[in-house]
């Protein structure tokens, strides 16, 4: 079996990875880069128990626990450790009264810390870039080659109905089965079998160098700007000596057709500049090392799309996994390869996911440039 992988961020990733590990020959094709967008630009945040109750709640608590696992399977250090996950509030030009029952003593004094939301029990963090990178890495230990590569299209079997392969830079590159990860570019997809939309949600995000690293504490912020308006940056301290902080999202932005022409919207890099300077002495501006943006992948109900495409053999997709692409990623990948292996997945439930239980959505208006 040859599986042609489209996407190099963490859902193509950790497809690839357990495809390999079952001795499958995996193609895994990326325009941009391995991670290039989302994958590289995320909190990287995991919980076990976030999603529960939910339609998440089997696939995440499933992840949760495939992260522990991979972080002592592959021989990478890629900022995998458990943290400490509390709940705060902040307003601008307030001081609050700083508790210090909880030891988190790097904050201002503009900051009032809540409930604890998680422990090294029940949360943990990556750093995504490095995760995913880590993932493909491991996969290419196990045969799986990488390609550099603009998909443009799927190639049919006479009848239509079954996918041959894809028209990769204007080449054809055969393959029993493809699998689209495309995150929010799979919306292209769209005109090449029926899928239902898949929409980018862009946010915002800062790194700053914090050489007298920060202890593993994630925060949760309700921050009240001067103007009344209510933000909620997360801030992520991470192994290597950095922080990571996002907080500014943008349901309007339109998405760029290459990953590479991604952009901070005009203002939202400073807003969350100013928060960060409000909240702790260690979130100057002069400490940022990367100003960044990128879109989630999101679907019209709120939960990704993991299985076979509707009536076209061979072909899968997997994306739209919105915030919890990180989290969500190791189960994901599992349930594929049980998927397309076995003819179905036993660790996690995919019906729920299923690409067939909403309509298509009619590709013929997108336009070049931007989506």
């Amino acid at each position: 079996m040859r599986v042609l992988i489209c996407g190099g961020g963490v859902i193509g990733a950790a497809t690839a990875y357990y495809l390999s590990r079952r001795n499958i020959a995996v193609t895994l094709v990326e325009r941009t880069g391995i991670a290039c967008a989302a994958s590289g630009k995320s909190g990287g945040f995991l919980a076990l128990d976030w999603c529960d109750g939910g339609t998440l709640q089997d696939l995440a608590r499933r992840s949760f626990a495939l992260h522990a696992e991979l972080a002592k399977e592959i021989d990478v250090d890629y900022g995998y450790r458990r943290m400490t996950t509390y709940s705060a509030a902040a307003a601008e030009g307030e001081r609050r009264k700083q508790s210090n029952d909880f030891g988190v003593d790097w904050v201002a004094d503009t900051v009032a810390l809540g409930p604890r939301l998680g422990s090294t029990e029940s949360t943990a963090q990556v750093n995504p870039e490095a995760f995913t990178k880590a993932l493909v890495q491991a996969a290419e230990g196990h045969g799986t080659v990488v390609q550099r590569g603009t998909v443009t299209g799927l190639t049919r079997s006479d009848d239509g109905r079954a996918v041959t392969g894809a028209t990769v830079s204007g080449k054809t590159l055969e393959a029993d089965v493809v699998v689209l990860a495309m995150g929010p570019w799979s919306i292209l997809a769209c005109a090449w079998v029926p899928l239902p939309a898949v929409y980018g949600l862009k946010g915002h995000s800062l790194v700053f160098d914090t050489p007298a690293a920060l202890p593993p504490d994630a925060l949760f912020v309700e921050y009240r700007e001067a103007t009344g308006a209510m933000a909620s940056p997360e801030i992520f301290p991470r192994t290597d000596g950095t922080t990571y902080v996002c907080g500014v999202s943008a349901h309007d932005s339109p998405l760029p057709v290459d990953p590479a022409d991604v952009t901070p919207d005009p203002g939202a890099i400073e807003r969350l500049e100013a928060m960060c300077a409000a909240m702790a002495p260690a979130l100057a501006p002069s400490t940022i090392v990367a100003r960044q943006s990128c879109f989630r992948p999101v679907t019209q109900d709120g939960l990704p799309l993991i299985g076979a495409v509707p009536g076209i053999d061979g072909a899968y997709v997997a994306t739209g996994h919105s915030v919890w692409g990180i989290l969500n990623a190791p189960a994901t990948g599992e349930a594929m390869a049980e998927l397309i292996v076995d003819g179905g997945a036993t660790t996690v439930d995919l019906s729920p996911f299923d690409p067939g239980r909403s309509p298509p959505f009619d590709a013929a208006g997108l336009q070049t440039g931007m989506l």
